[in-house]
């Protein structure tokens, strides 16, 4: 009887604790799911995405054909003045070099032509669809700065706590009398069978 208390009230503050994280994932899949539809809504104010804040003369260096390129984009952020923030980089071709910094609450790329030794940095526009999916998407432990790795370490608790919601509310429904747990079967069944639909169809 001692463990049906304290699983009904882990169940409990879990779902508390878990309430933020549930909304964010939930609201956040919406502009994910539409971004055709939020898209039309940007485009109809007849604002670019991005907008030029600087373009001119510099020198990064030889870029390798192989390897990380996470070097050179915080070279770029520090150069900059953008140390405090998360980077990533890729080759969109052989010529350039695409860096992106960027928070939950602004974005900035920067595109670096070595051949010219030009760069050219932008500014995203705000949005706040952008903000929600960028919270939804950030993850890994790419980023060793303090917070950047508190939240993905955060991201593993959450995921942890949400099979353990998931398994002590299983238990709390298998420690029903009979006749009240057929309707959980029904949402179980019911549950399954989409998701497998699902998984095959597509």
């Amino acid at each position: 009887m001692r463990f049906n208390i304290l699983n009904r009230r882990a169940h409990l503050y879990l779902g508390l604790f878990l309430t933020p994280w549930v909304l964010l994932y939930a609201i956040s899949s919406i502009p994910f799911s539409h971004s055709q539809y939020f898209d039309a809504l940007d485009k109809a104010k007849g604002q670019p995405d991005w907008y030029k804040t600087y373009e001119g003369p510099y020198d990064l260096g030889p870029i390798p054909e192989k390897g990380s390129l996470r070097p050179l984009a915080l070279k770029v952020a520090q150069d900059f003045q953008m140390a405090d923030q998360s980077v990533g980089a890729y080759k969109p071709n052989a010529d350039q070099l695409m860096v992106f910094v960027y928070t939950f609450w602004n974005s900035t790329q920067f595109r670096y032509f070595h051949k010219e030794h030009r760069i050219v940095r932008e500014q995203k526009r705000f949005r706040w669809d952008h903000i929600l999916t960028g919270m939804h998407a950030r993850g890994g432990f790419e980023d060793t700065r303090f917070f950047a790795v508190s939240w993905s370490i955060v991201v593993d608790l959450v995921c942890l706590g949400f099979l353990l919601w998931i398994a002590s509310g299983l238990y709390m429904w298998w420690t029903l009398p009979g006749s009240v747990r057929t309707w959980g079967w029904v949402a179980i069944a019911s549950g399954v069978v989409s998701f497998a639909v699902f998984l095959i169809r597509l």
